[in-house]
């Protein structure tokens, strides 16, 4: 999905400016979130580093690949967010786990 050709924002109804931010925002949620039930003692450090490295590699991979992708930092950090969210809401999920 990271790496497939670019299409214009404006070619569906529903689209709007910067809804890759978003697209990638939860991408990366749901990647950290299901990572983190595969590997619920992974530290926060390994998770970032794997998975943020993930994310700028595919960003990488779209400036080389010349599909009409390209490079952007914001994607970077929407990555980052989604993946830093998914790691509080997964401990909060452990948390209301171990309660029950």
């Amino acid at each position: 999905m990271l790496l497939r050709p670019g299409i214009e924002n404006k070619e569906y109804s529903f689209m709007f400016r910067h809804i890759d931010k978003l697209i990638h925002f939860s991408i990366f949620f749901l990647l950290g979130f299901f990572f983190r039930l595969r590997f619920p003692r992974a530290s926060l450090l390994f998770f970032l580093l794997i998975l943020v490295s993930y994310g700028l590699l595919t960003e990488i991979l779209q400036d080389l690949m010349k599909w009409g992708r390209s490079f952007e930092i914001l994607d970077a950090v929407a990555d980052t967010l989604g993946l830093s969210l998914s790691y509080y809401v997964y401990s909060k999920y452990e948390k209301f786990q171990n309660r029950i």
